[in-house]
């Protein structure tokens, strides 16, 4: 186990001595505290006190020398040994949340000798927690301060082995272990703030208020589950008998920051404009963000309060595109705060309220200007975003004997996702949520999808009065958590129990709809002969209307008990069971998926080869598993409304951009089934539906080379078992029930009966585990009467894989006036499924991607997945070079991701031209510009087998200055990529173009570069 944490407390010469005398205690994982364990004397008496807060509780040494004192808020302590003689000794330990301190008391002739020892300092590392499993790196607020990372809880996440930065499209956010970003769980004070809508998004807690943030990137115990990649586990700052009080201002302004690369197309086919797609040149950024906070007794030693304001803004001008015709100002504005109350009513009942908000208002402006220039015209309007809501949780932990602990926790969180507009005369326009009316006042949504050389010719058909560009969130978006848990923890002897359940219901209201109403997408028709680039072509344009809303739900709970087992002084084996319980429940409020009672067992081991905590080997496996999202429900099993007709047009409006004298070509159709009526919950998802899982197997030691560093090195293997996808080939159960298809597209069968497709009973894509056996429920004749079908895997899908395998070097090093740390990870993250989300594309459909919709999909995707980084080195620290100044250093030298050369599948072999309706997703592609319909180029591309992104190093540097002239001013000067690193970190991967077959020329084109060079200062001052 990596236990990444400076030790608060100086230690003398004799005092390592004590931590090399430390044995391994038992401990289970907790995510709110720590713990105390050692030994002593049969009948001593163990005071553990925290002299800040007046906290304290004793307990007797048991028969066989062992002691335990758990569910200890995180903080500083003195642990004092009492003997039966009357002679007292005491230790200084640090206690971080997770993390167990084993201070062990020997006999009277070394007590008398210790009792002149004072643990305290930071002259050398912390001794090995050899009394955990799991694999954890733990950031205190005073490490964070010290060096130059940003100050949001992905940065810092960041830092810990293992873990790498997901697609700029997902939200820039963390992937622990080969998964995808779709499946952490984040926490504060032990309640979960994880947005699992899509779970792409989470609490955004104040961060100044963060005393520590533990990342478990492996290995965690029964008690947390409903992940597969990574936790985060926060626990804020609290309140002291001393009153302390403070603020600070982060400023980073645009005068230095570097501009951002221009944006390149990257093959020859260029339009008349040339190969620039993006002149960033004049996009601007600046941000600040001020911190006020006060904590103290309210009554002493029983009631603490720490509270904090924060209000942060940030200023962006960006121009996009120059084919654009628009350019926006944003101004986003965080108002949030914290409040945390801890009552001690007596020492060993203690009552905790966290409260908090992370409230986010942001005005997107959007203006005219010139093709190609940046200039600033005509207002268009604003887009209002609103997210972010208020949180509470209570938490009660009850010391009821000296074995036995009990804690519950209650709480609730909220957050929306409202979106409006307002037109420049003031007029606001929203969707509040009725599929069957979407439209509002407004312009339409315009999409020019025409080959370059007819925009060349036309221009680019653009609205000078829609002000999104896209879909519209319902004004009533938003979630609602309600999470109860209740934990016990009980000492038998060498055994320590712990169990517990916990309830989390979270319910969320969805829905989006076009502004305007509707959309209109213009393409180039190949005509008659049906070959593409020929004089026969011409454009047309398709009206789509689209629209979605519901209140839609999942109900989970689970079970967990773990025992760790002290089989000797220096071995502890560790067994848990975790039984989870999933319901997914419609708009309509039905049930459309229950899974119950899914089994993750936990097993490991740590074993203190020298008994001195020196020299740890460990190890553990388990099993992982995640629910469905609540986001599948909103569109695949509640009502929807969603139509495509086709017209041709004599001319386009200059100012909405819509078609002039539009005529229809006949082909109105609603697709998917998406009529607006409410979809059959019993038809949704496969019957025999498991969650999405993963074994997980960790195995490594850490050694304590000298005094100040110790070493580790961890190998990992992560094996997905089974993952949820949508499958959307609904010819598999017309072929099943005898049905074919007639010349008209419709479907029949021997007896002449025509099959209702696709209706409320028929859905056209419908949940299951891809490579298992499908027990799909249909309605085939549209009568109510319900046909049950087992569906063999064979036709439907591979079997879903993904494997992560890596060896993890990890340091930390501690010296009186430096603290260093890092890591170095070779890994291999491959198979042919990224997990709930897609970086290929930037799907951000969770456990709905287009991976599996067809079996044809499939080919060749198997390879090396985009979230595989080879290499990853990680070193970080600081130095304190004087009294007054530190310096500090961050540095992220990582390989590139692969990408792939996703083609159109042409499916009539002859001249003719008839591509695949879901266009450039597939792992084949040409290789020549001219390319187009029966391109001889046109080769299998397996998945990361076209290339791989650049390397890229990232040096992030900061000085700090504490003068001795003002006491408790700090000034701090942060320089982020001090080289000015910007390589590519995401590319297009679409390598054609569905309409013609031909090459694309965004193919290749960069889609997110590093953050280019900027400055950040801070000024605090505490009192």
């Amino acid at each position: 186990m990596s236990r990444h944490r400076q030790p608060l407390f100086r230690r003398s010469v004799l005092g390592l001595a004590l931590g090399l005398c430390f044995t391994g205690g038992i401990q289970a994982q907790t995510n709110t505290a720590g713990a105390v364990t050692g030994r002593a004397a049969a009948g001593d008496t163990i005071t553990v006190a925290n002299p800040a807060t007046g906290f304290s509780r004793s307990v007797t040494v048991g028969d066989d020398g062992s002691y335990r004192v758990s569910q200890l808020p995180i903080g500083d302590y003195t642990i004092t040994r009492k003997g039966v003689d009357g002679i007292t000794s005491s230790r200084n330990a640090s206690i971080s949340v997770g993390s167990t301190a084993n201070i062990s008391f020997t006999g009277a002739g070394d007590t008398q000798t210790l009792d002149a020892v004072t643990v305290i300092g930071t002259g050398a590392v912390n001794p090995i927690d050899v009394s955990s499993v799991e694999s954890t790196t733990i950031l205190t607020a005073e490490q964070i301060k010290k060096i130059p990372v940003a100050q949001n809880t992905t940065a810092v996440a960041l830092l810990a082995p293992g873990t790498v930065r997901g697609d700029a499209r997902l939200g820039n956010l963390a992937s622990f272990g080969g998964s995808s970003v779709a499946e952490n769980q984040y926490y504060l004070n032990g309640f979960n703030i994880t947005n699992s809508f899509r779970s792409l998004n989470f609490a955004q807690v104040p961060f100044e208020a963060i005393a520590e943030q533990q990342i478990k990137t492996g290995g965690y115990g029964a008690e947390f589950g409903r992940s597969l990649g990574g936790v985060i586990n926060q626990i804020s700052k609290r309140g002291t008998n001393e009153f302390q009080a403070g603020g600070n201002v982060f400023y980073a302004p645009d005068s230095l920051r570097e501009a951002q690369r221009n944006t390149f197309l990257s093959n020859p086919l260029t339009s008349a404009r040339g190969r620039l797609r993006e002149d960033n040149s004049e996009d601007t950024e600046s941000l600040w963000t001020v911190n006020a906070w006060a904590s103290g007794a309210l009554i002493k030693d029983r009631l603490f309060a720490y509270g904090l304001l924060s209000y942060g803004k940030q200023e962006n001008d960006t121009w996009g595109p120059v084919n654009a015709g628009t350019n926006t100002a944003t101004d986003q504005r965080n108002p949030k705060w914290l409040l945390k109350m801890d009552w001690s009513i007596t020492d060993n009942h203690l009552l905790e309220l966290t409260a908090f908000s992370d409230k986010q208002e942001q005005d997107v402006d959007t203006y005219l200007n010139g093709a190609g220039e940046l200039d600033r015209l005509d207002y268009v309007g604003r887009q209002i975003n609103e997210q972010g809501g208020d949180n509470y949780v209570l938490k009660y932990t009850g010391y009821l004997t000296d074995g036995f602990t009990l804690s519950a926790l209650a709480g609730r969180g909220e957050f929306s996702r409202s979106t409006k507009l307002q037109a420049p005369d003031g007029t606001i326009v929203f969707y509040d949520g009725n599929i069957d009316a979407p439209a509002q006042p407004g312009c339409p949504v315009i999409v020019d999808g025409r080959r370059n050389d007819r925009i060349d010719a036309t221009g680019l058909y653009s609205s000078n009065c829609n002000i999104s560009g896209n879909t519209l969130d319902r004004i009533d978006s938003g979630d609602t958590r309600k999470q109860y848990r209740l934990d016990a923890e009980w000492q038998l002897g060498d055994h320590l129990l712990r169990f517990g359940y916990d309830r989390d219901d979270y319910e969320s209201v969805a829905g989006v709809a076009l502004e305007g109403g509707y959309m209109w997408t213009y393409t180039t028709s190949n005509g008659p002969d049906r070959i593409p680039e020929t004089a026969d072509d011409f454009d047309i344009a398709q009206k789509q209307y689209f629209s979605q809303g519901a209140t839609v739900s999942v109900k989970q709970h689970a079970y967990y008990i773990e025992d760790t087992w002290n089989i000797t002084d220096n071995f502890i084996a560790y067994i848990g069971g975790r039984w989870d319980t999933f319901e997914n429940i419609n708009g309509q409020g039905a049930a459309y998926v229950e899974i119950k009672d899914q089994f993750g067992p936990r097993l490991g081991f740590s074993w203190d080869v020298y008994g001195d905590s020196t020299f740890k080997v460990f190890g553990n496996a388990g099993r992982y598993a995640l629910p469905l999202t609540p986001t599948v429900a909103v569109r695949g099993a509640s009502a929807s409304l969603f139509s495509v007709e086709t017209f041709t047009f004599s001319g386009v409006d200059p100012d909405t951009g819509e078609p002039i004298a539009p005529v229809s070509r006949g082909d109105f159709s609603y697709l998917n089934g998406e009529n607006g009526q409410a979809k059959n919950p019993e038809t949704i998802a496969s019957k025999n539906l498991d969650p999405m899982y993963q074994d997980e197997y960790i195995l490594g030691f850490q050694k304590q080379l000298t005094d100040h560093m110790s070493l580790g090195v961890r190998g990992i293997y992560r094996n997905l078992k089974a993952a949820i996808d949508d499958q959307c080939d609904y010819t598999t159960v017309m072929a099943a029930n005898g049905f074919s298809q007639n010349a008209d597209g419709s479907w029949s069968n021997a007896a002449g009966q025509v099959a209702a497709y696709p209706a409320p009973g028929f859905p056209n894509c419908r949940i299951f585990n891809p490579g298992s056996d499908a027990v799909w429920v249909t309605d085939l004749l549209g009568d109510g009467q319900l046909t049950t079908n087992t569906i063999p895997g064979s036709v439907l899908a591979p079997q879903a894989k993904r494997t992560y395998a890596a060896l993890e070097f990890f340091v930390d090093g501690s010296w009186d006036r430096l603290f260093l740390q890092g890591s170095y990870t070779y890994a291999r993250s491959r198979g042919n499924t990224e997990g709930g989300v897609k970086s290929d594309n930037g799907q951000t459909d969770t456990n709905t991607t287009l991976d599996f919709d067809y079996i044809e999909l499939t080919t060749d995707t198997f390879g090396y997945l985009p979230n595989d980084r080879r290499h990853s080195l990680k070193l970080f620290g600081n130095y304190q070079a004087t009294g007054q100044w530190a310096i500090g250093a961050n540095l992220l030298v990582q390989s590139g991701r692969p990408y792939n050369c996703l083609g159109v599948f042409d499916q009539d072999p002859g001249p003719d031209y008839s591509p695949h309706r879901y266009g450039s997703a597939f792992m084949r592609c040409g290789t020549t510009p001219a390319g187009g319909v029966d391109d001889a180029t046109v080769a299998a591309r397996p998945r990361g087998t076209s290339g791989r992104l650049p390397w890229t190093t990232n040096l992030d540097l900061n000085v700090v200055y504490t003068p001795t002239w003002a006491d408790g001013l700090t000034l701090k000067m942060d320089i982020f990529n001090v080289l000015n690193s910007r390589k590519v970190t995401s590319v297009a991967e679409g390598a054609e173009v569905r309409a013609t077959g031909a090459p694309s020329q965004t193919y290749l084109m960069p889609l997110s570069f590093q953050a280019p060079r900027f400055v950040q200062f801070m000024v605090q001052y505490d009192f």
